[in-house]
């Protein structure tokens, strides 16, 4: 049965089907990632080329970029995500069996892809005004419980069996799959548009245009970009922090690490929520600058407590700072180029930083930059970007 207006309840069908499948979806990323990072260290791939895992998945993103923001737009949302969850599903099922890792995390990545657009796109469609900030801190909140968990898992599972790991990840993503079977068949946001090659491009750039020149969509785009660029970077960073500084060379704890990310995040999620609206976004931008900072300290400590209660306070910071951006930019972009397409252009802006930090960070590592030295000069000039941000904001 099609729904034809929004019920604009956090505890709809709707948003308890998205919340649920959003979970599973990112649980199976993020295992799958640390299952697939023991995978290559079991068949003796050099430490320089796990950010490249990493690039191959965000690569995905930049190539289809022009095309997935059109896709969420012109098909029932839910449906968009149910076959971009099977291509994730396909692309774990083929590392399991045997095909190079590569070229595997490559279909997750191209699922991915498809997914984003839809998967916050259709929150606008869901739920509207000061809930749109709600729903947006309830969906972060859902994936950095599933970043906790399944990083865990895919760091212990893969310490047991790195192939008993991979094929849980497999199932995870076809759960996911079926939960996206739950959620209501919305309508089509904008029908119609042409499927050509060059008016869908054209389509593209031109919503890229229209949300770059305004300077409250600009704002979103280039702090979203920059946490998360930041963000995947950190993750690869502990991966070797841990063996250098702490001396511990297992599979698992790097992910409890991430964990503490996450189990921050949820929290600022939670304050962001109760604390900022769509009008009052650069009370985030604080939060933004402290995070370079708690990089910076966390990079010099050689205890694992300390280490965990950094980590936590830079989760809880990036949560604050990034749910506002979120919600400012699905909301203006829904008025203006559709939620599809600004998911896809913020999509390009985050995956082109993720890129080049991630190329930065993998140039430095081969060429003997210390990992303490690639985080504390991480930590100073994330903080410095923010600060930069903010001030050039506040002269608008």
């Amino acid at each position: 049965m099609r729904e034809s207006h929004t019920n604009n309840s956090l505890w709809s069908k709707g948003m308890l089907a998205v919340t649920a499948a959003q979970f599973l979806s990112a649980f199976g990323d993020n295992a799958l990632l640390f299952a697939t990072l023991a995978l290559l260290k079991e068949q003796y791939y050099p430490d320089w080329s796990q950010p490249i895992l990493q690039m191959v998945f965000v690569g995905a993103y930049i190539l289809f970029a022009p095309f997935v923001g059109q896709v969420a737009d012109s098909f029932p949302k839910g449906r968009v995500m149910m076959v971009a969850n099977s291509l994730k599903l396909l692309g774990a099922a083929s590392i399991c069996l045997g095909v190079n890792p590569f070229i595997g995390y490559t279909l997750v990545g191209i699922g991915a892809a498809a997914y984003s657009p839809a998967k916050y796109g259709i929150l606008g469609e869901l739920t509207t005004g000061d809930k749109l900030v709600k729903a947006n801190g309830l969906m972060e909140s859902s994936t950095i419980a599933a970043i906790l968990l399944g990083s865990v898992a895919g760091g212990v599972l893969a310490d047991w069996h790195v192939l008993a790991a991979l094929g849980v990840c497999a199932l995870v993503y076809a759960g996911a799959v079926v939960a996206n079977l739950l959620i209501p068949v919305l309508p089509v946001a904008r029908p119609g548009q042409s499927w050509r090659f060059v008016p869908m491009t054209n389509s593209f750039f031109s919503a890229c245009r229209s949300l770059w020149q305004n300077g409250e969509t600009r704002f979103s785009l280039v702090g979203t970009s920059l946490f998360w660029g930041a963000g995947v970077t950190l993750r690869f960073l502990l991966v070797l922090w841990v063996p250098e500084a702490l001396g511990i060379t297992d599979n698992a704890t790097p992910t409890y690490l991430n964990a503490m990310v996450a189990v921050g995040i949820v929290l600022g999620a939670g304050v962001a929520a109760k604390l900022v609206t769509l009008e009052t976004v650069s009370r985030c931008m604080p939060a933004g600058i402290l995070i370079g900072v708690g990089v910076l300290f966390f990079s010099l400590q050689h205890a694992l407590l300390p280490a965990y209660g950094l980590l936590i306070l830079i989760g809880l910071l990036g949560g604050f700072f990034v749910v506002p951006l979120n919600a400012l930019l699905q909301e203006r972009g829904k008025r203006s180029v559709g939620a599809g397409n600004a998911i896809a252009v913020q999509n390009l802006g985050e995956n082109t930083a993720m890129l080049l930090m991630l190329g930065l960070y993998s140039l430095a590592i081969k060429v003997g930059v210390p990992v303490v030295g690639v985080g504390v000069g991480f930590g100073a000039l994330f903080a410095l970007a923010i600060a930069a941000l903010w001030i050039w904001q506040r002269r608008r």
